[in-house]
């Protein structure tokens, strides 16, 4: 094991919490053993996700989202976390949010991060002894319909949020990589404008191309896309193009690499053999190619959002085993500096640019 710290851009904690009951306190292996037998790992995949798992792969800071599911894209009675109108959206964004204020108030172990002087408190932890390191816990939202109106953002942001994606499915602020190709609406531009006065970072990941194009036209604050791959792997609306790729970079924005292994390897059905981690040593190796340095791709992995162990790379059992990569990275040519980039590094830039002191 090195002595890396690793930066997740992205986990669906909380969705998964509330929807499934899972207790991210215990080991994600004690949450398979209580899911045993019932219909959650065959439809939703076996979680990768827990607190010893997060320690022994010291993955130091997580972008923890508040994700809410348009309900014409239910995925059935399982899925509590749907909706139909603003408020509905605005209530379960809500719980979202307060079940990370609980899990920091019952767990010292995890801290939310708002601040620069929060993730310094959090990186300077894996200094000492284990039992006084800390996971730090970064909120960041999927969609932006919980937030009812754009003004509406200042309590958000006074409520611990720090990152927001306008889209998942289109919303009323933007069009999205599912069910909507058109740009961003006026209320989408208000909510840009907001979020740029507030030092909010902007996520990219499920923009519509033309809002992807819009939203760096007019935003004028940090920008990262947490959890996309490029097209060459990842074809259609969902995938950035190289020139998306570049134009984040150019605005020293940071890409996370998704371990899903159907936006690895186009084709790639649920069932079929688990593709190898060198393909996501492929997607951080373009990004990197496309760039010019291994300065803006980071790590996104996109942990039990609607996948599983079953759907991630063959050599990945749990989040502990994302440092995996350093091998074969270095194998690739990246030097000890560009790993720990890759691992964290860049996310960790991103944050102590962009978050308030």
């Amino acid at each position: 094991m090195t002595d890396f710290l690793v930066v997740d851009g992205h986990e669906d904690i909380a969705y998964n919490a509330l929807t499934f009951g899972r207790n991210y306190r215990k080991s994600a292996l004690h949450t398979r053993q209580a899911e045993r037998g019932s219909a959650i790992p065959d439809r939703f995949g076996s979680t990768l996700l827990g607190k010893p798992e997060w320690l022994l792969g010291r993955v130091a800071v997580i972008f923890g989202t508040i994700f809410t599911r348009p309900a014409a894209f239910s995925l059935g009675q399982w899925d509590s976390q749907t909706y139909t109108s603003a408020q509905q959206a605005h209530s379960i964004g809500r719980s979202q949010l307060d079940y990370y204020h609980r899990l920091v108030e019952e767990d010292p172990l995890f801290s939310l991060i708002g601040s620069r002087a929060d993730l310094d408190a959090v990186v300077d932890s894996w200094g000492q002894p284990l039992e006084q390191r800390r996971i730090g816990l970064v909120p960041l939202m999927e969609g932006a319909d919980p937030i009812r109106e754009p003004e509406e953002l200042e309590l958000w942001a006074e409520l611990g949020l720090r990152i927001v994606g306008p889209s998942w499915a289109a919303t009323r602020y933007a069009g999205g990589t599912y069910g909507g190709s058109h740009g961003l609406t006026a209320e989408g531009h208000a909510l840009l404008e907001i979020m740029a006065g507030y030092n909010l970072i902007l996520d990219l990941s499920h923009l519509s191309h033309q809002a992807f194009y819009e939203a760096l036209d007019t935003f004028e604050g940090r920008i990262i896309a947490s959890h996309t791959n490029p097209h060459r792997f990842l074809p259609g609306e969902r995938g950035f193009s190289d020139e998306m790729i570049a134009m984040v970079a150019e605005r020293n924005g940071v890409i996370g690499t998704v371990f899903y292994n159907r936006f690895l390897k186009p084709g790639w059905r649920r069932g079929e053999a688990r593709v190898p981690v060198d393909l996501v040593v492929d997607v951080i190796d373009h990004i990197c190619q496309v760039t010019g340095s291994a300065a803006h791709v980071g790590l996104g992995t996109d942990f039990d959002g609607d996948f599983g162990v079953e759907h991630a790379p063959a050599e990945i059992d749990t989040v502990a085993d994302v440092h995996r990569l350093a091998g074969p990275l270095r194998e690739r040519g990246f030097s000890a500096d560009d790993i720990a980039a890759v691992m964290g590094g860049n996310w960790l830039r991103v944050l102590r640019e962009a978050l308030p002191e």
